[in-house]
């Protein structure tokens, strides 16, 4: 199934087999510590920049079948975000993965991240609007 809005995600998310469990990891853009006169300029306009994870969380697709209510909660912890990264791990037998399972592949997500390793997450930016990340 090709995704091409946050709308596909949750719905390829609730008609999988297995029920599932959505990771989201929100970074904030950052300007690199050395950056140069280029990178700095750049940065100003918008572009470039390391993406830095600020707040994590899962969440079943039923939770956050709007994005809105997404950005909601995201508002109401007061840490500002630019870019959230997306994946979904699936349960078995019927049932979800529980929050607990979820800690160790957020974790790995975040670390990932971290790395600038983001190709196998889907990335939305506070409108919802999927972005291509290279």
């Amino acid at each position: 199934m090709q995704l091409s809005s946050y709308e596909d995600f949750i719905r390829a998310a609730q008609t999988q087999s297995e029920p599932q469990r959505l990771l989201f990891v929100f970074t904030k853009a950052m300007m690199p510590e050395k950056a140069t006169a280029d990178q700095q300029q750049r940065f100003g306009a918008g572009e470039g920049g390391n993406l830095e994870p600020v707040l994590c969380v899962d969440k079943l697709p039923d939770e956050v079948s709007d994005f809105n209510v997404l950005l909601e909660e995201s508002k109401a912890t007061g840490i500002e975000w630019d870019i959230a990264f997306a994946a979904s791990m699936s349960g078995s037998v019927g049932f979800a993965p529980t929050p607990e399972q979820a800690e160790q592949p957020l974790k790995m997500m975040v670390e990932s991240i971290k790395g600038g390793n983001v190709a196998n997450f889907l990335a939305f930016n506070r409108k919802a609007e999927l972005l291509r990340i290279l």
